[in-house]
């Protein structure tokens, strides 16, 4: 895997600052828990409009991955379509990535 973005969620997700699945996901950004929120290009309409609308209603940032939910297990360790940065320094930075 030679993709940094891939490899920095990888350290996310050991560094215990991650949450993965949608409705955990969804669970998280009712509690204000999620900083940032991605999700996976080929994530399934119906997941992706939950989300989507919980994270406008918190005014959590989100972002959709040029990434595939096969790609992002792989980096992961687990099957995903979505996931949530729950540290701030974690979520500037790949805020970072995803934008520039």
């Amino acid at each position: 895997m030679n993709d940094r973005l891939l490899s920095f969620l990888g350290l996310c997700r050991r560094a215990g600052c991650m949450i993965i699945g949608a409705d955990t996901v969804v669970k998280a950004i009712g509690e204000r828990r999620a900083l940032l929120v991605l999700l996976a290009a080929d994530l399934s309409p119906n997941s992706s409009r939950d989300i989507e609308y919980a994270a406008r209603q918190a005014g959590v940032e989100l972002r959709t991955l040029s990434r595939s939910k096969d790609e992002l297990s792989f980096a992961l360790g687990r099957r995903c379509g979505a996931l949530c940065v729950t540290d701030k320094g974690f979520a500037d930075k790949i805020l970072m990535m995803v934008n520039g």
